[in-house]
């Protein structure tokens, strides 16, 4: 299926608000980078001017994010749309953690 024109390059943008008690942890960790896994495109995650590999957990890790942090997702590819999305459902979900 041809994604038509321009589409491979699309770039979408979000912000993600951690919603879960213990914030950025190993085991969501995880899940954002199994997520992030599941798409063709290109997945970031910046915190202030950190920016990481949102398919490499030592990078996702690296972020050390607490509750109430906002992080930006970037994704630049044929499903970034769907990528970024999934990723915002993840994070509103708080993990399946408490929040």
């Amino acid at each position: 299926m041809d994604p038509g024109p321009g589409k491979e390059e699309e770039v979408v943008e979000a912000d993600l608000v951690l919603v879960n008690r213990q914030g950025l942890h190993a085991r969501p960790s995880q899940m954002v980078v199994k997520t992030a896994n599941d798409f063709a495109s290109k997945i970031e995650i910046s915190r202030d001017d950190q920016v990481v590999d949102a398919k490499s957990i030592m990078g996702v890790m690296m972020l050390a994010a607490e509750k109430g942090t906002v992080l930006k997702v970037r994704a630049q590819g044929p499903d970034a749309r769907e990528a970024v999305q999934a990723l915002k459902e993840l994070f509103a979900s708080g993990f399946g953690e408490e929040i």
